[in-house]
């Protein structure tokens, strides 16, 4: 799966868009389809680092649209096992080094495809090791996770663990209450978190953390008015949301904070049918992909996210999406 932006573009507001705005599933699926020929590209090449995750985007995106048989299934497999490491954790790519996200991404592909036996019999390591690799990287003094063996810590990582964990039955295996610890700790008197104590508020983080409760069922922790205000001020005259105070809007917000405020309840405070417009305007209609924003080039990554958003809140036609 190639991270390669392009070829299509989304129009410019109001430029060659048609009248009655609606999802071009089939272009979207021939799209996604397309991004592992792209490989006599520069750019293929140089999105290696992302290609495991890059295979979950375009997956997710298609069992969103409704074509989950669109991709090789046994190709599929071999390659994500192919990613493994000995110390059970997966990279980006054959060669690449483990890390939490890939790993994660892994795990999550292999449950999509209802293929986690094929991880146990063919795999350098079960699930048991999976989750033995990701269980070594909590820091059990303060809860945190690391990404890799070489130490950085981020609220994604916390995330990314319980929710492979959690798909893997294997959240024992590590230390869940000084995980909420944790989260705790990343919260802002706004209301939202941040990628680890003191750091401002992202849409990002705030889907990461309060996931993250969810999957530890302590949602109740979360002050539900105080978020739902703050992630609800992310929605632009344009109907598109932003990640924090100032900055443009990207449709891949309509994922994280869409997800956030479906997990809280208040899904209902933001202008949907504003949002479903905006993420419609964002399509390529005769090449198929979505932009961060209308007149950008379309890549995976916005487009899985753009479809997530629509599915979250009510597109017709969409496999419906859980938001954690």
């Amino acid at each position: 799966m190639s991270l390669v932006s392009g070829p299509g573009r989304a129009p410019s507001t109001g430029i060659g868009l048609p009248t009655e705005l609606q999802l071009v599933v089939e272009k979207h699926v021939q799209y996604i389809q397309s991004l592992d020929k792209r490989k006599d590209e520069l750019e293929y090449w140089l999105t290696e680092h992302l290609r495991l995750s890059g295979i979950y985007w375009g997956l997710t995106a298609l069992h969103l649209l409704r074509h989950p048989d669109a991709l090789p299934r046994q190709e599929t497999i071999e390659f994500v096992l192919s990613c493994q490491h000995t110390n059970g954790g997966f990279g980006a790519a054959p060669g690449h080094d483990a890390h939490m996200l890939y790993t994660v991404s892994a795990v999550q592909i292999l449950v999509t495809i209802d293929a986690l036996d094929q991880l146990d019999k063919h795999g350098r390591h079960d699930r048991n090791g999976v989750g033995r690799y990701i269980a070594g990287l909590q820091n059990r003094d303060d809860g945190s996770f690391a990404g890799d063996e070489w130490g950085e810590t981020d609220s994604r990582f916390l995330f990314g663990a319980l929710n492979a964990l959690s798909l893997l039955r294997l959240l024992p295996l590590v230390d869940v209450p000084k995980a909420v610890t944790h989260v705790q700790a990343c919260l802002n008197f706004d209301g939202g978190y941040g990628v680890s104590p003191g750091a401002e508020s992202h849409a990002g983080q705030v889907y990461v953390c309060v996931g993250a409760l969810a999957i530890a069922g302590q949602l109740d922790l979360v002050d539900r008015d105080r978020l739902g205000g703050w992630l609800s001020e992310r929605q632009l005259d344009s109907g598109g949301l932003n990640g924090r105070p100032e900055k443009l809007q990207d449709v891949c917000y309509s994922w994280w904070v869409g997800s956030s405020l479906a997990m809280i309840d208040k899904m209902h405070w933001i202008d949907k049918d504003k949002l479903a417009e905006f993420i419609l305007q964002c399509q390529d209609t005769e090449l198929g992909g979505i932009a961060d924003r209308p007149g950008d080039m379309v890549d995976v990554f916005h487009t899985v996210f753009a479809v997530a958003g629509l599915s979250l809140i009510g597109y017709p036609g969409l496999e419906p999406v859980d938001p954690v």
